[in-house]
């Protein structure tokens, strides 16, 4: 079957990425390890002895690039539907988080602890149909803060990818009501026609 021309396009700029050459070289799997070194070189998100949730962690870019951050002490938990091959110090458990089998799961790896910064890399399949792509993208971000709300500890931070259009305003806005202070990130590794930014939430308010 022949590829559509938007297809074909994202084939080409992936190929030719450098981010993508970049991480291929430095043992990354994925050219998103780069947006979190970005921001965290900027935001300092992640410091030693943390223990960090990283939720639609596949296939491990975010992860990779916490754990060794957290040493010593710190711990990383992530979560996917997908599958993703182990990470040194880094406990995965596959499912969706909003199935109480697998929340328990999640739950029970904490171990009672409160987290210090619950991270999200997550999208959607996309469809190509705008209203559809983005609607789905807000119903993902809304249930990775959700998430954050019910395992943050007072005065931790959240990060999350967003895409501009309906309902990100109120989404930021809703941000606002439990943090601190709430940012907007563009890293130089998100590719500058795409609407993808990243939305920083500082300041827990439990």
């Amino acid at each position: 079957m022949a590829r559509s021309k938007s297809s074909k396009r994202w084939l080409d700029e992936h190929v030719n990425d450098p981010y993508v050459k970049k991480a291929q070289i430095d043992g990354f799997r994925s050219r998103a390890s780069y947006k979190l070194l970005e921001i965290n070189n900027k935001d300092k998100l992640i410091r030693p002895g943390m223990l960090v949730l990283d939720l639609g962690s596949a296939p491990g870019g975010w992860s990779q690039v916490a754990a060794p951050i957290t040493e010593p002490k710190g711990r990383v938990i992530a979560s996917d539907i997908l599958p993703m091959d182990s990470i040194a110090d880094v406990e995965f458990i596959q499912g969706d988080f909003t199935e109480q089998e697998v929340f328990d799961q999640i739950m029970a790896a904490l171990g009672g602890a409160r987290v210090d910064l619950v991270m999200s890399d997550m999208a959607p399949n996309i469809s190509g149909v705008d209203a559809a792509d983005q609607a789905a993208s807000m119903y993902l971000i809304e249930l990775a803060l959700d998430m954050a709300r019910q395992t943050l500890k007072p005065g931790a931070n959240f990060l999350t990818k967003a895409f501009h259009g309906e309902g990100y305003d109120d989404y930021v806005k809703d941000l606002r009501s439990s943090f601190d202070k709430v940012l907007t990130r563009k890293p130089d590794a998100s590719r500058a026609r795409s609407r993808e930014v990243y939305l920083v939430g500082k300041g827990f308010k439990s």
